[in-house]
């Protein structure tokens, strides 16, 4: 799964939004780190509606601008959490790796080894 596509799921996991409204999710759970433009996010919601994974939520008029809301498919929640468990597990792995290499290098030496 891409980087985008995990965190405009995320975005979208509690409630549905518009596409501002993801933009500003993702930097809200991201802590600013990722910052998705409106071309990358539009095609990909359309990519994402496409899978089965999102799907048109609504469409309002607000301030004479149309809004169109998208949520989550139980199709888009089951991959969302089959990347998260994906993720964790990979998190876990490289914990433990990095665990291993402090135990058997020391301190020191972990500095000086070249793995």
């Amino acid at each position: 799964m891409h980087e985008a596509t995990l965190w405009i799921l995320s975005a979208l996991a509690d409630t549905p939004r518009h596409g501002y409204g993801v933009i500003r999710e993702v930097q809200r759970l991201s802590d600013g780190k990722v910052r998705l433009l409106a071309g990358t996010l539009y095609g990909a919601l359309d990519r994402l509606a496409a899978e089965g994974l999102i799907a048109i939520d609504r469409d309002e008029v607000v301030g004479g601008r149309s809004r169109r809301y998208y949520r989550l498919t139980g199709d888009g929640e089951s991959a969302l959490e089959a990347e998260s468990e994906r993720l964790r597990r990979a998190a876990e792995a490289a914990a433990a790796q990095l665990a291993v290499r402090r135990r058997l290098a020391g301190p020191a030496a972990a500095q000086r080894i070249a793995w």
